[in-house]
């Protein structure tokens, strides 16, 4: 039927049209029995309900909350350490009748990106892995709209939930020195290598900011040692793999590897398999996370509460009652037999 409203649905009923409106909208408020009988009204009417478009015109609200990170859609479903943060966020959001809008930031597409952080209708932004200085960082902020970051910023009025990346890896990297490595090489999450080949980077060709911060804690821990900055592309089990390969079939075989994320740690487990090397004894290896299949492999990481992270970021963007805008979360050096003394030549 055409030209069908929420007017036209609440005079076949007989109930006035805020009535119709909270059958939609405010369910609690309606008996069962009444509820039932608008919606089936409707229904036979054609009437779809009130436009989504238009109620958030009304309210000032979008009913999301957007999440930023710099990688393709796939990696948010993929990515172990991804999928366990976005549970945690998922569970608030949820409780909040909230939506999730995820919104991949292309490296090689930056006005895409920021395109369509300009155009979105959220009414808050998850800052997921996006290094700092993004353009859409910028234009969250120039649009008034709340972000929450999982990096840790030192202004006092940017809300963050975050680990104190440089402790976290100070503590793996006092366990290696214990050990005695001296030669170490890092696997680090960077775009330069992405789909070719692996490449050594310096510390200023990073990118992003927890890979820096992370060196820069093993660094102090480790101020003897030569550390070697390496990347097989995207954090992933094959970039892990190939940036492993490219190290252990040099001449210059490091004594330990550190992947600055489990993913990463395991794909170059993979790859000192197919080289009989046992972790631990032939080298160290060691990751960062404790994703569920750390343990399983008996990988040495820092472990991060990750699902509570995703919590947090959810509380601090939707519970009013949640004042707190910064948020230190604790770690934990998890030894296990993935790493081990560093082999005497």
């Amino acid at each position: 039927m055409p030209g069908v409203t929420l007017k036209t649905v609440a005079k076949a009923v007989g109930v006035s049209p805020s009535t119709v409106s909270n059958a939609y909208n405010k369910p609690d408020q309606l008996s069962t029995a009444l509820r039932e009988r608008i919606l089936a009204t409707a229904q036979e009417l054609g009437y779809a309900g009130p436009d989504a478009s238009a109620r958030a015109l009304r309210s000032g609200k979008a009913g999301a909350v957007g999440v930023l990170f710099t990688d393709k859609l796939a990696y948010a479903f993929s990515d172990p350490y991804a999928v366990g943060f976005l549970a945690g966020l998922a569970e608030v959001a949820e409780e909040f009748a909230t939506s999730l809008l995820l919104m991949p930031l292309s490296s090689t597409d930056i006005a895409g990106g920021s395109n369509a952080v300009q155009q979105a209708a959220i009414d808050g932004a998850a800052i997921f892995c996006v290094p700092g200085g993004h353009p859409a960082l910028e234009i969250l902020a120039n649009r008034g709209i709340p972000a929450v970051s999982t990096d840790r910023g030192d202004h006092p009025d940017l809300s963050w939930v975050a680990i104190d990346e440089v402790e976290a890896a100070a503590q793996l990297g006092e366990h290696l020195t214990r050990l005695g490595h001296r030669e170490v090489v890092v696997l680090v999450d960077n775009a330069q290598a992405a789909g070719g080949q692996p490449v050594e980077l310096t510390l200023d060709e990073v990118g992003y900011t927890d890979c820096e911060l992370r060196i820069r804690g093993l660094q102090k821990a480790m101020p003897d040692a030569r550390l070697r900055i390496v990347s097989g592309g995207h954090n992933a089990f094959a970039s892990g793999l190939r940036g492993a390969e490219f190290v252990l079939d040099s001449q210059n075989r490091p004594t330990a590897i550190v992947g600055l994320s489990d993913v990463q740690a395991l794909g170059a487990l993979e790859a000192m398999k197919v080289r009989g090397l046992t972790p631990g004894r032939d080298l160290t290896l060691a990751g960062f996370d404790d994703i569920p299949a750390a343990s399983a492999a008996g990988l040495t990481t820092v472990r991060q509460p990750i699902k509570d992270k995703g919590r947090a970021v959810g509380r601090i963007l939707l519970d009013p009652a949640v004042t707190e805008r910064q948020l230190l979360m604790p770690t934990q050096l998890i030894v296990r037999s993935s790493s081990g003394p560093a082999p005497k030549h």
